[in-house]
């Protein structure tokens, strides 16, 4: 079945039960004194429709679906519902947001076919694209923002973004007037050990009136794949008050620690047979000794370093062997399990992040308001990963922001508008080794388990002789300006403007052992502007169709947030992007059945690993369809769906490892070492634009939720679902190909009173699927799907 036949099919589905709905419900007569809006909430046990306007997409309350941008909001009871606890399973929910495994750690969505930046309450974060699990139990919402972010957020790429709403002493009907709370304790399979608890208090202090809150989460588990232990911390307390007067203030913060979030690039040695039937190439190479015993192989022991060393083979376009990348003992084959992935003892991750915000604001008139923000974040993250690849993580960043919202009102004229000015502030320091040859991803039968001959020395030990290749120390800080005007002209049309400009300076010194940038601190300064338009219709029918078009400007930032030397040698680190969407939102059966369908045409960037560190531009477009039907009191359904096609504009210049087929040379010839191209666009071909075939052309997810009515025993509920993804492959020529695949999710929760009890199964039927590794080892390992897992909470509220 084609992909749009898959999104017709699901529409088609929903939409039958729709009309079915709808003519039941022409058949009952509705008393007069029935509100919408009440039937609605009271119907919503999935928490799947947006409980108020938010200002996420633009900055101004608005409600979703008259918001003329493709987001989609996730609350925490939808989370519960689905089973989600990772942002890799908001696929179910929010279209297009389908990632690619980075290293088996879910740190940051993919939408739209690039990965996607995180918020907290509107500020952006430090970078997290696999540095550790970003926690959502925390979350009061997760808003997923399919383009760019609003002018108020400050400068970004367009294609999308996560902002985490995190829980608060503030709910539907104000600040809370008695308290509330909830411990939950989870079992799981695969020793899953994972504890919360939260608590709200009301906080009222004569005149001042407000609510505080928080949260704690401890998890401490084993995992699906044998030898990873994730063990996680989170803490986080939140104060809303009324001050009286007009004032009103918020402050509160988030704190992360975790140990064992170990990247893996999953399964080495890649053939289409290790794919379609588990068939895995075992065998060591033996030439390489690690004489000193100390269980590692370091630079004195592998040869040529730093420039290069026994592992490592440039590939010019012609087959090439060495006696030292020959496989010599045990070669053969044997069926792998899933559960066997690359890691050794070696390996480690250690997170800390710490996030903080205070608001201040005054009500100057009814409609209008002055706000200061202020919000930090920070990260610290020290990892290892034994084919040859240790980082160290240290950053921080400060942001002030001060907005003056107000309205007009002149008849046929309505708007809400909003201008202020933001500084932000960025200090950081990011070291890596990579660029001396160190790296062997194939060199470890994984059959066989790790050895001290395929696992490589590293800086964190210090009689290693291996070396911080990469040191770089980077400041900058954004100074900007910013509006944002709604106007609404009579009923129906509405017109959306903003834009900002910001003014930014730069510095950075890679002071690394072997860096391959220019020497020397770098120094930069640039001013740009970026803007959106968006104009919307609303019928009296419910449909509101609009076109949305974006122009935006970001910093190219690197993992730990730093910005590269040689992109602000080159003039390389501030990148353009732009959006144009067209679309319709649509809310239909008095409210039940909301959704979108959204199209979109985008030039954005990317970066790419070195050495040198470089940007790569992509052109995209796509569809998305999204679906929410409330069809009872009981039973709701979800459907989320796309297809998308991203191109790779050529010529690609950057540095990538390759697969020893590739080169042309048999695995066992090859597998002791590494191949690489340090210009992509070299392999057959590549030499021009090339379609992105990491991540699928279409993914469909069809949920559905019943809940019964309260009886005198309780109450019962469930979730099912599937989603069905689309093949993928590898990026060179004759790349290996990852199947198509659909995965069912499932849950069931029994309540009686304060407790609770929820019983999870994820893939229900046990299927094996695979996600190709990120960057420069995309062509080089692939996850295996996670198979079947259950897991037990039981809740208690008070």
């Amino acid at each position: 079945m084609s992909n749009y036949r898959l999104l017709l099919a699901g529409c088609s589905a929903l939409v039958l039960l729709a009309h079915t709905h709808a003519a039941l419900a022409d058949e009952t007569p509705t008393p007069t004194d029935t509100v919408d809006e009440v039937v609605v909430k009271a119907r919503d046990k999935a928490g799947l429709l947006e409980k108020q306007p938010s200002n996420t997409v633009f900055g101004i309350d608005k409600p979703l679906l008259e918001t003329p941008r493709s987001a989609s909001f996730v609350s925490d009871v939808t989370l519960q519902r689905y089973g989600i606890e990772t942002i890799d399973g908001l696929t179910a929910v929010s279209p297009g947001t389908y990632t690619a495994s980075f290293y088996g750690v879910p740190g940051a969505l993919n939408i739209r076919g690039t990965l996607a930046e995180n918020y907290f309450r509107g500020f952006k974060r430090i970078e997290n694209r696999g540095t550790y699990s970003t926690p959502i139990g925390a979350a009061d919402q997760i808003q997923v923002v399919r383009g760019p972010p609003t002018p108020i957020y400050g400068s970004g790429k367009v294609g999308g973004m996560l902002n985490f709403i995190p829980k608060s002493g503030k709910n539907e009907g104000g600040y809370l007037t008695e308290p509330t709370g909830e411990v939950t304790l989870t079992y799981g399979a695969y020793n899953k050990k994972n504890a919360t608890a939260q608590i709200g208090l009301p906080a009222n202090f004569g005149s001042v009136v407000g609510g505080i809150h928080a949260y704690g989460e401890v998890e401490d588990s084993h995992s699906y794949y044998k030898g990873i232990y994730p063990r996680r911390q989170t803490g986080e307390v939140s104060a809303d008050f009324d001050l009286g007067k007009g004032w009103s203030t918020a402050f509160g913060g988030m704190i992360y620690h975790s140990n064992g979030d170990v990247q893996t690039p999953g399964w080495n040695r890649l053939t289409q047979d290790l794919i379609n039937h588990q068939t895995y190439i075992t065998g060591r190479d033996t030439s390489l000794k690690d004489a000193d015993g100390n269980g590692r192989l370091t630079p004195n022991e592998i040869g040529y370093y730093p420039y290069a060393s026994a592992m490592y083979l440039a590939y010019y376009g012609y087959p090439t062997t060495d006696a030292l990348h020959t496989l010599d003992t045990g070669v053969g084959t044997t069926k792998l399990s899933p559960r066997t992935v690359y890691i050794s003892g070696a390996d480690f991750s250690k997170t800390r992040t710490n996030t903080l915000y205070y608001d201040l604001a005054k009500e100057l008139t009814p409609g209008s308001t002055l706000k200061l923000q202020l919000f930090y974040d920070d990260q610290e993250n020290k990892r290892f990963v034994s084919y040859g690849y240790p980082a160290w993580f240290d950053s921080s960043v400060w942001e002030a922001r001060l907005t003056y919202n107000f309205a007009y009102d002149v008849g046929a004229v309505t708007s809400k508008s909003f201008v202020g000015v933001s500084y932000r502030d960025f200090s950081g320091r990011r070291r890596e080794s990579y660029n001396s040859g160190l790296i062997a991803l194939d060199r470890r039968d994984i059959a066989y388990g790790a050895t001290p001959t395929d696992i490589i020395g590293s800086p964190f030990n210090p009689g290693d002789g291996v070396k911080w290749e990469n040191d770089n120390r980077s400041k900058w800080r954004q100074e900007g300006v910013f509006f944002t005007t709604d106007i609404m002209l009579g009923q129906r049309l509405n017109l959306m403007l903003g834009g900002r400009y910001d003014d930014y300076d730069v510095k950075s010194n890679d002071t690394g052992f072997l860096t391959y940038t220019i020497a020397g601190q770098q120094k930069a300064s640039k001013g740009k502007g970026t803007y959106t338009a968006s104009l919307t219709y609303k019928t009296p029918a419910g449909i509101m169709p609009y076109i949305s078009y974006a122009k935006a400007s970001a910093l190219e930032m690197s993992q730990a947030g730093d910005i590269a030397p040689g992109l602000v040698a080159t003039d390389a680190w501030l990148s353009n992007s732009n959006l144009a969407e067209a679309g319709v939102k649509f809310q239909l059966l008095k409210g039940t059945l909301v959704g979108s369908l959204a199209g979109y045409r985008q030039n954005r960037t990317q970066l790419v690993n070195g050495p040198p560190i470089s940007v790569q531009g992509t052109r995209a477009k796509g569809v998305e369809l999204e679906v929410r039907w409330l069809a009872s009191e009981h039973v709701s359904f979800t459907f989320s769906g796309n297809t998308q096609h991203t191109t790779v504009k050529g010529p690609d210049t950057s540095f990538q490892y390759i697969p020893a087929y590739t080169a042309g040379v048999a695995g066992p010839q090859a597998y002791g070492g590494t191949y690489v191209v340090w210009n992509f666009n070299s392999l057959p071909g590549r030499a021009g634009d090339y379609d992105y075939t990491l991540i699928p052309k279409s993914v469909v997810s069809l949920y559905g939720a019943y809940t019964s009515s309260d009886y005198d025993w309780g109450k019962v509920g469930g979730t099912l679902g599937v989603t069905h993804v689309t093949k993928t492959s590898g990026t060179v020529q004759n790349a290996v190909t990852y199947p198509a695949y659909a995965v069912v999710n499932g849950s069931l929760y029994y309540e009686h009173g304060p407790y609770t009890a929820t019983f999870n199964v994820d893939n229900l039927f046990n299927k094996l699927y695979f996600t190709p590794d990120a960057d420069s080892y995309a062509n080089l390992g692939a996850l295996p799907s996670k198979g079947r897992e259950w897991r037990l909470t039981l809740a208690r509220k008070f």
